[in-house]
This record gives C-alpha cells, sequence and structure tokens, in this order.
C-alpha cells in the first residue's frame, strides 16, 4: 500500500513538474509566436475532420484473420460488433487560449489607428500598417534596388549602410531564374531616404538634370570619335593625317664664348646651347 502511494505521489510532481516547465516555455514565447501555434493546432483539426470525411466515404472495413475490424484513422484497430451500429466520432474542440497582449507587443495602425499584432509590413519593413489597410499598387508598393538607384540617385551606403539601414525582401527574378534574386525595398523608406540625403525634391530633380545633360555630352564625344574613326577607314585614300608633331629646324650655329654655341629653331624660336670641343 506504502509503494502505491509513493508511486502515485511521484507520478503527481512529474506531471505538476512538467505543467510548470510547458508555463515557463509559454512566458518566453510571444505573442506572434502563441498565435501560429495556435492556427497551426486549428489546421490540425480541420484535416483531421476531412480524412475522417474521406473514410466515411471509403469502405474502412477489413479482415484480419476471423475478424471484421474498423480502422480509426487513428494507428489503431477496432474490433466490429456487427449487432451495434456503427457510432460516428465525434470531435471535441477546445476553446483557443486566451491570449495576454502586452502594450510593447502592440502597434497602431497609421491608415485605420486600429490597434494589431502582427502584419506583413511590420514584419518584413517595421512599417506599422495592418494586413487590411496595405496597398500593394500604390503607396506601399515594392520597388526594386536598381530603380531606387537610378530614380532616386541613391547609392548602396544610403540604402544598406547609413543608418538606419533600410530592410528589403529577396525574391526570385521573375524575367530570367539565372539572373541574380531581387532585393525589394518599401517605396515610402525610399523616397523618405532620398529627402534624407537630397534635402528637397528641386535638389534631387537638379542633380538628376545634371547628370542627364553629362550623359548626352559623353555620348556626343563618343559619337564624333567613332565616326571620325570610321571616316579614316572608309576614306583612307583620301584622308590625310595632320602631323602633331613639331620637328626643329635649327638655323647657323652662333658663339657666344670660347667653347660655348648656340643654335635657333626657326620656326618656333627654340634655343639650345652646346660646348663644342
Amino acid at each position: 500500500m506504502t509503494s502505491l502511494c509513493d508511486h502515485k505521489l511521484s507520478e503527481d510532481v512529474a506531471s505538476a513538474s512538467t505543467t510548470s516547465e510547458a508555463a515557463h516555455v509559454n512566458e518566453k514565447l510571444t505573442i506572434a509566436q502563441l498565435a501560429r501555434i495556435e492556427r497551426n493546432r486549428q489546421k490540425a483539426l480541420l484535416l483531421r475532420q476531412s480524412r475522417l470525411a474521406n473514410q466515411s466515404l471509403s469502405d474502412p472495413k477489413m479482415k484480419v484473420g476471423c475478424k471484421r475490424v474498423v480502422d480509426s484513422g487513428a494507428g489503431f484497430l477496432i474490433e466490429e460488433d456487427g449487432n451495434k451500429a456503427p457510432k460516428k466520432l465525434k470531435i471535441v474542440e477546445e476553446a483557443p487560449p486566451a491570449l495576454y497582449v502586452d502594450d510593447d507587443e502592440v502597434s497602431v495602425c497609421d491608415e485605420c489607428e486600429k490597434v494589431f499584432v502582427e502584419s506583413y509590413l511590420l514584419t518584413h519593413y517595421n512599417y506599422p500598417t495592418c494586413d487590411g489597410c496595405r496597398d500593394t499598387e500604390g503607396k506601399h508598393s515594392l520597388i526594386t534596388k536598381t530603380e531606387a538607384k537610378t530614380s532616386y540617385l541613391l547609392s548602396d551606403v544610403d540604402l544598406l549602410i547609413r543608418e538606419p539601414p533600410l530592410k528589403f525582401v529577396i525574391r526570385k527574378n521573375p524575367r530570367n531564374d539565372f539572373w541574380g534574386d531581387m532585393k525589394l525595398f518599401l517605396r515610402l523608406q525610399i523616397e523618405k531616404r532620398a529627402l534624407e540625403v537630397w534635402e528637397t525634391p528641386e535638389k534631387l530633380e537638379e542633380e538628376k538634370d545634371d547628370r542627364e545633360e553629362k550623359r548626352e555630352i559623353a555620348k556626343r564625344k563618343k559619337y564624333r570619335k567613332n565616326m571620325t574613326k570610321l571616316r579614316q577607314e572608309v576614306r583612307s585614300s583620301l584622308y590625310t593625317m595632320k602631323d602633331r608633331t613639331h620637328v626643329h629646324e635649327y638655323g647657323e650655329d652662333v658663339q657666344l664664348d670660347e667653347d660655348t654655341w648656340k643654335k635657333t629653331c626657326k620656326s618656333c624660336g627654340h634655343e639650345i646651347e652646346f660646348e663644342k670641343m
């Protein structure tokens, strides 16, 4: 009798310790993780219901030896009683546990000013907007890194190093799988960072115009250079290459003293002094 009591007491202590450990783990989980766990539990219950419904449509009965058994769908077989009608399994769903949210874990939507816990923009871009107010085609659209550098004249330092670094999402390139992955930024954050760098939209437009003008000048110079080279190749027999190097043509030697002499170029006036032995 004493051993049974001791065994019962040890089981109670073990269950109590397990319960306390589970409670301790739940305290460490964030509200988003608890919500994800609850969603997974609901999905598992729905999956179980669908399996039982499919099982009722098919014939779950089979023979094992001389007995007829029914597959319970839970990993074991139930012997069939021919005198009793089969009973439907009743699924009991437990109510989800109450979630207590701290004030630090909630956010207020900038659009509707409602409190929410988790959203796509908050998770990936740290931008406080709920999923219901997210405008993927307009205000909350995404922009590639290349477009951000071209349209807003931002460098890699402005995007990824300047505090605070902008968050981005990596996606496969839809045009070609062999090209590099795309980095998608939030357009609102890109526009804000551009104002931090260029101060006003007018200065940004002026800088874009200056760079465009420089590109046009460089294109015209390259075009002229290529056309000149082409003319030289096509009309080489008629084209006379101008000699840009100057060759001095000196006059007579003039004696300055006993051993020093000089001579002067007839065209440019360059003088050179030398000694005669």
